[in-house]
């Protein structure tokens, strides 16, 4: 396949991502861009079997949102105009950008999103839910993390309850290709919905984790949580602590700034599950389990390609 070269003067260049999956995107960057000439080394450095890992961060949706992919995973890209990879070459040579160093039009601090659907069952549907977990109270037992941390979860879960898990699943598959959109992240092949129960009552929390840092966990992409409780509400606190990211080496890390959602009964909300993310303490005076903070939390899981 023949290329023309770029003119001299910069100009602007359509480019169309193509990842693995199938997944495309399309870009816009001025010939000159040292982004575009690190997107062209690291193909270059794929042919030529030299290739270091880079995690691309391309701002898209006029800045509001942004690309974010390992470079392993680029296959390829279409420019128009054409241009040639080899040229773009020589120039990423002359110009000292290093490839553990994130190119300048990358972003280096992520704002979290998150997606909340309220009235996401009918009314009859959660109190229904409650009367269930009043009669199940003696099947909860203590929640545990991956990492056996003491002092770190204090909450009861319930592990089975099948019927109320098909009805969550199907309502979540129902909203999900809505709530992909909304929050413009690309529809993924989905291997499982995991799901959960669990209670948090007087003093009870979950310190500041993410939901996929983990080999065992790494296949999950969304995390869900929704909240139901007795009306009216006897406990105060247990607000979920979203934080925005920031990027240190290759890895997601905590920004300062984060976003707090209040818990509503009823209401299901949606989020990455590579965000850091935290449970507040929750006060219930009354220590009764009927007075709980509960929710079916759970995480949507892809397909290991």
């Amino acid at each position: 396949m023949t290329f023309t070269p770029p003119q001299n003067l910069p100009q602007e260049v359509k480019i169309n991502l193509l990842l693995t999956g199938g997944h495309q995107y399309t870009i816009y960057l001025k010939s000159d861009a040292p982004l575009l000439q690190l997107l062209a080394k690291t193909l270059l450095s794929k042919h030529q079997k030299t290739e270091n890992s880079t995690l691309f961060q391309i701002p898209i949706g006029e800045g509001h949102s942004a690309l974010c992919f390992a470079s392993e995973h680029l296959v390829g890209m279409v420019t128009e105009p054409p241009i040639y990879l080899q040229h773009l070459q020589s120039q990423y040579t002359q110009s000292n950008i290093k490839t553990s160093t994130p190119p300048p039009s990358t972003i280096d601090n992520l704002e979290s999103r998150y997606l909340l659907i309220e009235n996401f069952l009918t009314q009859s549907e959660n109190q229904q839910l409650f009367n269930y977990v009043l009669q199940r109270q003696s099947d909860f037992v203590p929640t545990t993390t991956s990492t056996k941390a003491e002092n770190y979860r204090r909450s009861l879960v319930l592990h089975s309850f099948p019927k109320f898990r098909e009805l969550i699943v199907n309502r979540i598959q129902e909203v999900l290709p809505d709530a992909l959109k909304k929050l413009n992240i690309p529809e993924f092949s989905i291997a499982e919905i995991e799901s959960q129960l669990t209670a948090h009552n007087d003093n009870n929390f979950y310190k500041i984790h993410n939901d996929n840092g983990s080999p065992d966990t790494a296949t999950r992409v969304f995390t869900y949580v929704y909240y139901f409780y007795q009306e009216p509400k006897a406990f105060t606190g247990g607000d979920l602590i979203i934080y925005d990211s920031q990027i240190k080496g290759k890895y997601y890390v905590k920004a300062d700034t984060f976003k707090t959602i209040e818990p509503k009964n009823n209401s299901i909300i949606f989020f990455l599950s590579r965000y850091m993310h935290e449970v507040l303490s929750v006060s219930c005076p009354s220590k009764a389990f009927s007075d709980s903070r509960f929710t079916i939390n759970g995480w949507i899981r892809r397909n290991n390609e």
